[in-house]
């Protein structure tokens, strides 16, 4: 019923930019929050950004400074800013979010990755 597809992942140098993208099947305006989170080779999938219904942002310490998360209710689309990259960024990013269903279930949704490499 939901569905989110990241894009704009590829290969870039370090200190470079890109803008990675979530579309969402639907309207995101009804979702508690969503955000952003990587997973390096061998590692755990971890937390990049947040952003709230809100407006609210949250990063991870490593990430801040130089990442911006940021939504377009009317695209229905969410994004994430990421500038000085280093190689250590390297990861396939995944787009998230979750909302409450009308049963006050929490409702968890993931897109299927977009990869990310950093090179020195």
């Amino acid at each position: 019923q939901v569905q989110l597809v990241e894009s704009g992942g590829g290969l870039v140098q370090a200190g470079g930019s890109l803008r990675l993208s979530c579309a969402a099947s639907g309207t995101i305006s009804g979702f508690l929050a969503m955000g952003w989170y990587r997973q390096a080779p061998g590692k755990q999938r971890d937390l990049v950004a947040t952003i709230s219904s809100g407006g609210s942002t949250n990063y991870a310490e490593s990430v801040k400074g130089r990442f911006t998360i940021s939504r377009d209710n009317a695209k229905n689309t969410l994004y994430l800013q990421m500038n000085s990259l280093k190689p250590e960024d390297t990861a396939v990013y995944y787009c998230h979010a979750k909302r409450y269903s009308s049963s006050y279930h929490l409702m968890e949704y993931w897109g299927q990755g977009t990869q990310v490499i950093v090179s020195s």
